[in-house]
C-alpha cells in the first residue's frame, strides 16, 4: 500500500472519528454514560473495518466485514438495553439505536459517502436533541395524557348485561 492511500484512510479515519464525536457530544452533554468516546470510537472502529475489507483482495470481503459489523454493534447494543421491571421502563434502547447508526455512518465515510455520511450525523444529532426541546416535551406530554385518558376510559367501561 503506497503513502498516498494510507493518508486517504487516514483522513477517512478522522472524518469518521469526528462525525461520531459529535453525536458522542450530545450523549455526553446530557450526562449519558456513552458519550464521545464511545461513538466516535463506533464510527471510527466500523470505517476502518470497511476500508480494511476494500483494501483487500478479495472482492466480497467489504460486504462481508459490513455485515459482521452491522451484526457486532447490535450484538453491543443489545448488552445496553435492559429493563427495570419493577417500574416496567425499558432503558438503553436510544443509545444502543444511536451506536447502531453511528457505526453506518463510519461505513458511509469509508465508501466516500461523505455527504450522506454528515447528513445522517446531523439528523441523528437533531433526533437526540429532541428530547430536550421545549415544543417536543410538550408535545410529548400531550400524549402521554392523551395515552393514560384513552386507558382510564377502558378501565372505566362496565358490561351491563
Amino acid at each position: 500500500m503506497d503513502i498516498k492511500l494510507e493518508l486517504i484512510f487516514t483522513a477517512k479515519l478522522l472524518a469518521a472519528l469526528v462525525l461520531g464525536a459529535m453525536v458522542g457530544l450530545e450523549r455526553e452533554m446530557h450526562g449519558n454514560p456513552a458519550g464521545i468516546r464511545t461513538y466516535a470510537a463506533v464510527a471510527m472502529g466500523a470505517a476502518l473495518f470497511t476500508l480494511i475489507g476494500l483494501h483487500s483482495s478479495d472482492p466480497t470481503s467489504a460486504s462481508r466485514i459490513v455485515s459482521n459489523i452491522v451484526t457486532g454493534i447490535g450484538f453491543l447494543g443489545a448488552g445496553i438495553i435492559y429493563k427495570d421491571n419493577t417500574k416496567g421502563i425499558t432503558h438503553g434502547l436510544t443509545t444502543a439505536s444511536t451506536i447502531w447508526a453511528t457505526a453506518a455512518i463510519g461505513v458511509a465515510v469509508a465508501y466516500n459517502m461523505l455527504i450522506v455520511a454528515v447528513c445522517s450525523t446531523l439528523v441523528i444529532y437533531f433526533l437526540l436533541a429532541l428530547h430536550h426541546c421545549e415544543w417536543y416535551i410538550k408535545i410529548k406530554k400531550r400524549w402521554e395524557l392523551n395515552k393514560e385518558h384513552k386507558h382510564d376510559d377502558s378501565n372505566t367501561h362496565t358490561n351491563e348485561d
